[in-house]
């Protein structure tokens, strides 16, 4: 499905990134783990094209999609669902919604069970992105990803700074779409215990790279000690 083969990625002369490896087969759910700053937000940039520089070969479905731009890269598949979310404030939810479907492969427009995954969209249609809550805000980001109709999912710490019942719900929501819709997923995430119970595997960053990846089974305690402790 995805695979990334010597992933280098650079901020100027920085390398960010350093000889990455991963797998992530069709409908898994990968979780990306480690401290802040040791890369995770550069390798989701770096799958979708955001960087100054990346080497290395970059594979959605066998085909090398490394030197596609990011639009390009959107509209083979991959959604991104970034930290801060991205919503734009002067637009409305439903013109924000209808941002996402000028990537989809087959625009439909704004489906309806996408609607219906986070039913406060439909009642702010015509709020402003701005007036919303953070919580409001991540729900309205998913779903223009999802109107995208995306083969892979990253998403950058979805419930970063979110009040705790809607945390849940958008936890939930997640893993409803990498259960029933196989969607692929690639989720950043602080949260151990959310990435144990969604993931099918991890992989641990430190300074740029793989320190340790694997089944969700042998994350280890241990493992999280050594690499997300602070």
């Amino acid at each position: 499905m995805l695979e990334l083969t010597d992933l280098d990625a650079f901020y100027g002369n920085s390398r960010a990134l350093q000889s990455i490896n991963l797998n992530i087969g069709a409908g898994e759910f990968l979780s990306v783990l480690g401290r802040n700053g040791v890369g995770k937000t550069t390798l989701m940039r770096s799958i979708l094209g955001l960087m100054d520089r990346v080497t290395g070969r970059v594979e959605l479905d066998g085909r090398d999609i490394s030197l596609l731009r990011t639009h390009q890269r959107a509209k083979a598949g991959i959604a991104y669902v970034p930290q801060g979310r991205g919503i734009l404030p002067r637009f409305t939810v439903r013109e924000n919604l209808t941002l996402g479907t000028f990537a989809a492969r087959e625009p439909h427009g704004i489906e309806e069970w996408v609607i219906e995954l986070f039913p406060m969209l439909k009642e702010f249609f015509n709020r402003h992105g701005g007036n919303l809550s953070g919580g409001q805000q991540q729900q309205l980001a998913i779903a223009r990803a999802l109107l995208m109709q995306p083969k892979v999912m990253l998403l950058d710490e979805p419930t970063e700074g979110i009040q705790p019942n809607i945390v849940e719900q958008i936890e939930e929501v997640i893993t409803q779409l990498n259960r029933d819709r196989g969607i692929t997923v690639i989720l950043v995430e602080q949260n151990v215990a959310f990435a144990r119970r969604a993931s099918h595997r991890f992989a641990l960053l430190e300074k740029g790279r793989v320190v340790a990846k694997g089944p969700i089974a042998e994350l280890t305690d241990e493992l999280v000690q050594r690499h997300m402790a602070v």
